[in-house]
């Protein structure tokens, strides 16, 4: 799959001015995985990653353990995934992942960015077919066959595995995200995920012209200033 899928996920952080929007992002997705799947991050590996990456990208403690304390009690806000898709500029495909407490609200907002930049927002389905949802596992090493005996002994179901620099990086459906982590944690020990994530990855990908280029980056922004929206993925080269 090649190591593309490091630029094929936008990132919510391109200035020291986005850093409060950073944490806003960082902290509702791990309220969301807490109070889904217990607060206790030995326990929840899907938390656990959250954090491990809030740390990496210098979200403070005190925002992650505010998010975590906030799941442990009652009631709370009611945030559900939304998923969004269309085409944006250059007729390029475009899936838009949102947390949301109000799904209207979330669906004007976006479909506002599509508008603006004279996008089209598509039906659920219309680009997502053409993307693959998966597992995203990178680390430190280089025996990728014993990497992979492992996971496959633990009946996880391997896309693909690539070493490059001493790097393994482990592709797997969504679904396999902890049989993964769980796999590879048992039989290697503690690790230190470069990265550690679930993303949408574009099975082809497309240039857009330089024509196209500024009214892309303008789309990109308009979503990014979203607070409901988590993570934008695309298949511009």
């Amino acid at each position: 799959m090649g190591r593309a899928y490091q630029n094929r996920k936008e990132s919510m952080a391109k200035t020291a001015d986005q850093k409060t929007k950073v944490y806003s992002k960082y902290a509702r997705e791990i309220y969301v995985s807490a109070k889904s799947g217990g607060t206790d991050p030995s326990g929840n590996l899907a938390l656990r990653g959250l954090i491990e990456r809030a740390k990496k990208d210098q979200v403070p403690a005190h925002v992650i353990e505010k998010a975590i304390d906030k799941a442990k009690g009652s009631g709370g806000e009611d945030f559900s995934v939304a998923r969004y898709e269309g085409f944006g500029p250059g007729n390029c495909m475009v899936i838009i992942e949102c947390l949301t407490d109000n799904p209207n609200r979330t669906f004007g907002d976006v479909r506002h960015c599509f508008t603006k930049t004279k996008c089209k927002i598509g039906t659920q389905g219309s680009v997502s077919h053409m993307f693959d949802h998966c597992a995203i596992l990178a680390f430190k090493g280089s025996d990728e066959e014993a990497i992979l005996e492992a996971l496959m002994s633990a009946d996880v179901d391997v896309t693909d595995i690539e070493n490059e620099n001493d790097m393994i990086t482990v592709f797997t459906p969504h679904t396999e995200y902890a049989k993964a982590k769980q796999a590879l944690v048992e039989n290697l020990g503690e690790i230190d995920f470069e990265v550690d994530t679930i993303q949408f990855l574009a099975q082809t990908t497309t240039a857009i012209s330089d024509e196209d280029q500024p009214m892309f980056e303008r789309f990109l922004d308009l979503l990014n200033d979203l607070d409901d929206v988590q993570n934008v993925y695309h298949n511009v080269e």
